[in-house]
């Protein structure tokens, strides 16, 4: 199979379900250059050597000529969000944003939404009583981080509705095989039609502070680029945790001695979180990485303005870097993984990812009686990068207390 094929594969929507196979393909060879120059990275060593490499740029304008600027719509009227940003214009704004969201300056800010989330996490387990079958993202994955980051950022939680489409095309514009579905001028006009939602409500928490990052951020930032930065934050706020959420539950109800050790000790939900994200990460791909200058990495180099795509999931079952890959095991020690990436574009939202999963997930486990599966695989979302079943139809007999 061709270094073009294999990624022809992993991108095809036919092979969602469990592309694993494909990553051990890949990793055959670490790093592969396609016939239109592109160059796909597989392995452990050589993903997190590349993430954390200063000469590699998340700033797509950096490529030749002819090459596609995978996730950042140009022309939308907003500057670029700090996740296609370098140095130092990415640690500028990171540092602004990180003032309000927690340590050093606000160390108290997630810990105390922990009381609030119980209460989002209770109220969703107590709408499954009295049925048979619920739908784990639906019912519980989605509206769970959707309320957190709405909460996070003071954006209205019942104006979910309106910037959901928004999000929707934003998330598929970053999937270089979404085809016509992520097209850039679908993902720019969301993105001016977020951007210009999240302007008005800026403006209106400039003029009236209440509580959240907008409000705390308004006096101290340039409007255009908190705009910006606010839609990245309420796309990605949620967008790969529920992908977590749900992979892990899928995860669990196809390993049901790990889930009754689990129900019988809460306590194992941190380990069983984080071999998840090793396991099945959200985020499977970073496509979007630029050579700033040549580079070599695995015997190969990469030349200057070529793109370059980090295969995270693969690198995560590299069996140089963790023994016995392709087992789920949540004793695994040494559990250095990639599943929020690494370097200086390490995932924002991990902390709050974090007290999301290890909130939900022994609540949902405790309380519900699982009968099993409906589907097995699910059915999945298109989006090969941000990987995760689009439903999870599960088999319930009632709940707990």
């Amino acid at each position: 199979m061709t270094s073009g094929t294999i990624v022809a594969e992993i991108t095809d929507y036919a092979n969602r379900a469990d592309p694993y196979p494909l990553y051990a393909e890949l990793r055959k060879q670490p790093v592969r250059r396609l016939d239109d120059g592109t160059f796909v990275v597989s392995t452990y060593y050589e993903v997190r050597s590349l993430a954390n490499d200063p000469r590699m740029s998340n700033d797509t304008s950096n490529r030749l000529p002819g090459y596609a600027r995978v996730g950042q719509p140009v022309e939308s009227g907003l500057p670029p969000s700090f996740i296609f940003t370098d140095p130092p214009v990415h640690d500028r704004l990171r540092d602004t944003i990180n003032r309000p969201f927690g340590p050093p300056h606000s160390p108290r800010f997630l810990d105390g939404l922990r009381g609030d989330l119980v209460k989002v996490v209770d109220a969703l387990l107590d709408a499954f009583e009295g049925k048979d079958q619920v739908d784990i993202v639906e019912d519980f994955a989605y509206p769970l981080p959707v309320t957190a980051i709405c909460k996070v950022l003071g954006v209205p939680r019942e104006d979910e509705s309106r910037f959901h489409v928004w999000a929707d095309a934003l998330a598929s514009s970053l999937d270089p095989g979404s085809g016509a579905e992520g097209g850039p001028e679908k993902a720019q006009q969301a993105r001016q039609d977020l951007g210009a939602y999240l302007g008005d409500l800026i403006e209106t928490k400039r003029r009236h502070p209440g509580p959240g990052m907008l409000s705390a951020l308004a006096p101290t930032m340039a409007p255009s680029d908190l705009e910006a930065t606010a839609v990245l934050l309420l796309v990605a706020g949620h967008e790969t945790t529920v992908n977590a959420i749900t992979n892990t539950t899928l995860t669990l109800l196809r390993h049901p001695e790990i889930l009754q050790r689990f129900q019988k000790d809460p306590d194992l939900a941190v380990p069983i979180i984080e071999e998840v994200l090793r396991y099945e990460p959200p985020v499977q791909f970073v496509p979007w990485v630029t050579a700033l200058d040549d580079v070599e990495v695995g015997g190969t180099l990469i030349p200057k303005g070529s793109p370059v795509w980090l295969m995270v999931a693969a690198a995560n079952r590299d069996p140089r870097r963790f023994e016995d890959p392709d087992r789920f095991d949540p004793d695994r020690k040494d559990n250095e993984h990639l599943g929020f990436y690494t370097g200086i574009h390490y995932c924002f939202g991990a902390p709050l990812a974090r007290i999301e999963l290890q909130l939900a997930l022994p609540e949902l486990f405790r309380r519900v009686k699982f009968s099993g599966l409906r589907e097995d695989p699910p059915p999945y979302r298109a989006n090969a990068v941000l990987r995760g079943p689009r439903h999870l139809p599960v088999a319930i007999e009632g709940l707990t207390a």
